[in-house]
């Protein structure tokens, strides 16, 4: 696998499958990048799982953090590694000795272990490095352009605008909906004669 390029296929095939994700280092504090990926992925309909030893006792979004994978206690499709890379491949190693084993690995933006992702690929799991599935499920559903962030997508047709319940290219629902205070006004002001 050249995991200097990700084809969309093997990203969308990703989060398409997968329904339950283990985000390793999420962090309770709101300004944290872990909780905006966590927050968005589980308005998304994932079952996110936050896992911190340093915040057993508190919850995330109604999900009470566990100390480590084996305290999970169920299958997890996806484990989410928001740790430097340093800290990769114990958490493969612990990955490996679940019963099932996760489906994928997946390491965050400037998270990189060649090495582990060998080990995981061996085992035969999936593994994506330094990416953010926040950013690629917002990319390939299109919800990202109404972001006012560049989707390199060209087309002449603009994307429909996500609203609560509407089925994503992802083929997931969407929980939050796509409205914000910019989208209403743009709206507001496209319907106003000129």
């Amino acid at each position: 696998m050249n995991h200097d390029a990700y084809d969309d296929n093997y990203i969308r095939s990703i989060l398409s499958s997968v329904k339950s994700i283990a985000m390793i280092g999420a962090s309770p504090v709101n300004v944290r990048p872990s909780y905006f990926a966590f927050k968005y992925l589980a308005q998304r309909g994932y079952d996110m799982i936050p896992v911190n030893p340093g915040h057993v006792g508190k919850s995330l979004l109604g999900k009470p953090f566990v100390a480590s994978l084996a305290d999970i206690g169920r299958p997890v499709d996806m484990i989410d590694i928001f740790r430097n890379s340093s800290h990769i491949m114990p958490v493969v190693d612990d990955a490996l000795t679940l019963s099932p084993p996760p489906k994928v690995i997946w390491m965050q933006l400037g998270a990189r272990d060649d090495a582990a992702a060998e080990k995981a690929e061996a085992a035969g799991l999936k593994v994506v490095m330094n990416r953010c599935p926040k950013i690629e499920y917002g990319r390939l559903s299109s919800e990202i352009s109404w972001m006012g962030v560049n989707s390199r997508t060209l087309s002449s047709k603009r994307a429909p605008i996500p609203t609560q319940g509407m089925r994503l290219s992802l083929n997931r629902m969407s929980v939050g909906g796509g409205a914000t205070a910019a989208s209403d006004r743009a709206a507001k002001n496209k319907s106003e004669p000129t």
